[in-house]
């Protein structure tokens, strides 16, 4: 009796299959090739949120390959445009798995570094994105040196080296502030040596001799006065340490050092 049953419902669930197959008619496909026009013309527009649309609906649809990564390029340069950092970073994340040897793939990466860029904020915050970007940057530099983005990135490296370096001057002075004199210094000095290029490295100097000073070391004092000396010594730091030495101790005023193209410099020949 089982078995009858089960037989009865196999050939009824069968019937209903070829039924339905006879029936059934697939909807119309979208055109990809409609759907990224569309999405160009709201790009053009500057209406990206519907761009986005278009350009993820073009990518879905598109048999090429090539063609399907371009429309999700665009899609993410879509995102970026109205600021959904998040969901832009996300869609160039698949992207870069899905199309893996794209001819816009260093556009990608360029793209996903200008994203971190642009969400680091000043130095209180968190330091979260700042050390993104400077991974990212570094990555694309060491991998796309001479690339036409390169330039740029560069330049946005300086601009993070200055802000990490003004997050431990920060820092610094917080310790400062709760008298934990070894923390501070130990911040200071890292300015010195991992960003001895940045704009902040005559007042770590300063807060320096400062420091070692106020707690007694004094020929260390004295030594960092020596470096700010010999290395700005017409530098409002300069005279402030120059102020907590006793006039009895006279730094000799040595020619400043040749220096590497300052940061501005590099932002006169970029809009030059």
């Amino acid at each position: 009796m089982l078995l009858r049953c089960l037989i009865i419902f196999l050939l009824i669930l069968n019937s209903c299959a070829k039924k339905e197959e006879a029936t059934y008619k697939p909807t119309d496909l979208i055109d990809p090739y409609k759907s990224y026009r569309e999405g160009l013309k709201a790009f053009e527009d500057n209406a990206y949120f519907l761009a986005n649309k278009k350009f993820s609906e073009a990518e879905l649809n598109f048999e090429n390959p090539d063609l399907a990564a371009k429309s999700a390029i665009m899609s993410s340069f879509a995102l970026y445009g109205i600021n959904f950092y998040r969901e832009a970073e996300e869609n160039l994340t698949r992207y870069l798995k899905t199309y893996p040897a794209d001819k816009h793939l260093i556009y990608a990466h360029y793209l996903l570094a200008i994203i971190y860029f642009e969400q680091i904020s000043d130095e209180k915050k968190d330091l979260g994105p700042l050390l993104k970007a400077d991974s990212k940057i570094n990555f694309f530099l060491k991998n796309f040196p001479e690339s036409e983005y390169a330039i740029d990135l560069r330049f946005k490296k300086d601009l993070i080296q200055n802000q990490l370096s003004a997050k431990e001057l920060y820092i610094a002075k917080y310790y400062i502030s709760v008298q934990k004199w070894i923390p501070a210094i130990n911040r200071l000095k890292n300015i010195l040596e991992k960003y001895d290029k940045t704009i902040f490295v005559e007042e770590a100097l300063h807060r320096l001799v400062e420091l070692h000073y106020h707690i007694g070391l004094e020929k260390e004092a004295k030594k960092y006065a020596s470096i700010l000396g010999y290395n700005y010594n017409s530098s409002e730091w300069f005279q402030e340490s120059y102020k907590i030495l006793n006039k009895n101790y006279e730094i000799k005023e040595i020619g400043s050092l040749e220096k590497d193209s300052s940061l501005f410099d590099k932002i006169i020949e970029l809009i030059k």
